[in-house]
Order: structure tokens, then C-alpha cells, then sequence
């Protein structure tokens, strides 16, 4: 004959009762039950194709832009920033913890590496735009491919740029493949901080691939009443910028403009 329970259910009993089923934490019993501590194995096959892709996107966009930004040795770049890349995260075991937000390692390392190879193809570009040498600019993005952290969000703006002696820029540099054309809050408050702590401007050079244009953005100028907020609840990004179209002053199929010509322009 079972035995009956008379006395109340206490949160004590909740811990005996893992414990019985041979859990010492709550993480352990919810993964347990959820098939959360199931890694799947990373499907190479599968990121073979990815990367193909990304050599297919770069030779597309190479192909478009003007003479002055082209790649003079696609395969070159290819190989430093594609699949230099690949194989030290492949060896270094990083490319299973690939998860942010349940999605799949290869989804993260797609999404990752499309960015992080479209940052280092429109340098060039970015020499152009400020007038300056691509060796001179100071990459101080999270490039360290060894790092689960690199492959979270961070607010912090990828490159920094001096425009005088007296004078530094931060560049936020992001691309757009779908026509969405947003800039994450964490983004704009962090550019914030930057100014108000070291005087420094943030710019976001967002780069719409899918429409060919390229926008120029003042972080730290976004106030917190602009009509360009909204909430993207379907694509689980929470609160963003979506950027007005006056912004986009570039078609990359053209001579990028230079930076002081469109301040002088359309911020003054």
C-alpha cells in the first residue's frame, strides 16, 4: 500500500526530491529535463557550406563596389579573414559552445564571421572616408577568436579613429542583410557614456548590403524621444534604433563620401 503525505510540501522536500533523482543543483534539473546539457555535434559539412557562402558573399559585393574599395587579391583576403580564422577556432575546441541564445553553433558562426568579414572588407572604405591610411586605424573590436566572449553582444565600437591631434572618433561598424536597418539600444547608450566620460563622438557606419547603401549615424546624438525607436518583440532584439533613410548617404556602388563633406553637409 502506497504511503500518504499529510504534512505541507516545503521547499525542502523540492531539494530531498532532486536530490532522489540525482540532482545536486536546479541548473542540473532543469537542463536534465529541458535537453539542455545534450551538445549536439558541430555539423562540419554543414559550416563548410557556410563558409563557402561568405566567399560567394565577398566575391558578389567585390564585384560592385567601385575600383577604389575592390579587393586586388579576393583570394588573399579569403584566406586571412575566412579561413585563418575558422581553423583556429576549429582548433581550439570553441566552435560546440557556439550557443548564444539556444541557436545553433553554426547559425552563431555564421552570423558572427558575416559581420567580422564585412568590418575588414569595407576598411578600405573607411581609409577613404576619413582621409587616412587603412594601417593607421586602431582596431579595438574583441577579435580574439579563442573567446566565447568575442562571440557575445558588446556594446563596444569596433574602431577608433583620430581626426587631429585633439581629436578621436569611435566607429561602430555593422551590416545589414535583409533591409532592417536597426541599431541595438546597448549600442547608442554605450556611445553615450563614451562622450560623457571622454568626450569622444561615436559613429555607426551601417552598411545595408541588401540595398546597396550605406548610412552614417551620430550614436551619441540619438536623443531618448526620437520617433525612430521601436521594439522588434518578433525578432527578439528588444529595443532599437531604426535608422531614417536621410541617413544612408552612400551608394556603395560609388566613391565613398568623405566624412568632413558630409558633416559639413547634413550635420550643420
Amino acid at each position: 500500500m502506497s504511503m500518504q503525505r499529510t504534512n505541507p510540501i516545503t521547499p525542502e522536500y523540492f531539494q530531498q526530491y532532486r536530490q532522489k533523482l540525482g540532482f545536486t543543483n536546479q541548473v542540473d534539473a532543469k537542463n536534465f529535463f529541458g535537453a539542455k546539457d545534450i551538445v549536439p555535434p558541430v555539423d562540419f559539412d554543414y559550416l563548410k557550406l557556410i563558409n563557402k557562402r561568405l566567399y560567394e558573399i565577398l566575391g558578389r559585393i567585390n564585384a560592385v563596389v567601385s575600383n577604389e574599395i575592390k579587393l586586388a587579391d579576393l583570394n588573399a583576403f579569403k584566406k586571412e579573414y575566412i579561413e585563418r580564422p575558422f581553423k583556429v577556432m576549429k582548433a581550439s575546441g570553441i566552435l560546440p559552445r557556439l550557443n548564444n541564445q539556444g541557436r545553433r553553433p553554426e547559425d552563431v558562426y555564421f552570423n558572427w564571421m558575416r559581420g567580422f568579414v564585412i568590418s575588414n572588407f569595407f576598411l578600405k572604405a573607411l581609409g577613404l572616408i576619413f582621409e587616412i591610411d587603412v594601417a593607421d586605424i586602431s582596431l579595438i573590436g574583441d577579435d580574439d577568436f579563442k573567446s566565447i566572449e568575442t562571440f557575445k553582444r558588446t556594446p563596444k565600437a569596433d574602431i577608433s579613429i583620430n581626426l587631429s591631434k585633439s581629436e578621436k572618433i569611435r566607429i561602430e561598424m555593422q551590416s545589414g542583410f535583409a533591409g532592417i536597418n536597426d541599431i541595438k539600444q546597448h549600442k547608442i547608450l554605450e556611445a553615450k557614456r563614451v562622450f560623457r566620460d571622454e568626450r569622444a563622438h561615436s559613429l555607426a557606419i551601417h552598411i545595408d548590403l541588401y540595398n546597396g547603401q550605406a548610412a552614417f549615424v551620430k550614436l551619441d546624438e540619438i536623443t531618448d524621444n526620437d520617433e525612430h525607436w521601436m521594439t522588434r518583440i518578433n525578432l527578439d532584439e528588444g529595443l532599437v534604433y531604426n535608422i531614417d533613410q536621410n541617413f544612408f548617404f552612400w551608394d556603395i556602388k560609388y566613391v565613398p563620401p568623405i566624412y568632413q563633406h558630409v558633416t559639413e553637409k547634413y550635420y550643420t
